[in-house]
């Protein structure tokens, strides 16, 4: 990796104006989408922001959310949003970089999640994630909704109690994106 690569870990507050626009503009053209300014549960977001010579060329971003495996009580969870590095900079190892130091911010957390992507799930477990194996359920004020069709990815932190993948694991209901 580059040595002139330098991370910034700042809370969403604290974002300035450009760098909060250079986030959705490096998440936009990633996702080759528009990315809407982040929701209002964003605002108690934390990033990681990674610089090459001052450019902003890789994000990751966490959400406090609280996921539960049935039986179990509610983990206080750092779910990972707004993975994204810029092609031109992919496989030289800012992304992971990036995500290696977001992992470290987040070891106070009882678990880590991610909504998983199937392309790039083995990047993720090269890092420690794992596939959740069971229902993903969202709770709302009617119930538990299925979610069929969602993938998550769970990080076992210092914290985290015994877990069985296999289970079914539910989370808040959020506007947007469920997962």
């Amino acid at each position: 990796m580059n040595e002139q690569f330098a991370m910034q870990v700042i809370a969403h507050q604290a974002l300035t104006a450009e760098q909060y626009q250079d986030v959705l503009q490096l998440c936009s053209t990633v996702y080759e989408e528009p990315l809407a300014p982040f929701e209002p549960w964003a605002d108690e977001a934390g990033h990681v922001l990674g610089y090459l010579q001052g450019k902003l060329v890789s994000h990751a971003m966490w959400v406090s959310r609280f996921l539960q495996p049935t039986g179990a009580p509610l983990l206080h969870t750092a779910y990972v949003e707004a993975v994204a590095t810029l092609q031109e900079y992919q496989q030289q190892g800012f992304g992971t970089a990036v995500m290696l130091r977001l992992q470290a911010e987040i070891i106070d957390y009882d678990l880590g999640g991610l909504s998983e992507n199937p392309d790039v799930r083995f990047w993720y477990q090269r890092l420690g994630w794992e596939s959740w194996r069971g229902q993903l359920l969202i709770r709302t004020e009617q119930g538990l909704l299925p979610t069929p069709g969602e993938h998550c990815m769970i990080l076992r932190l210092p914290k985290t109690p015994t877990l069985d993948l296999g289970s079914s694991l539910s989370a808040e209901w959020r506007t947007g994106e469920l997962w």
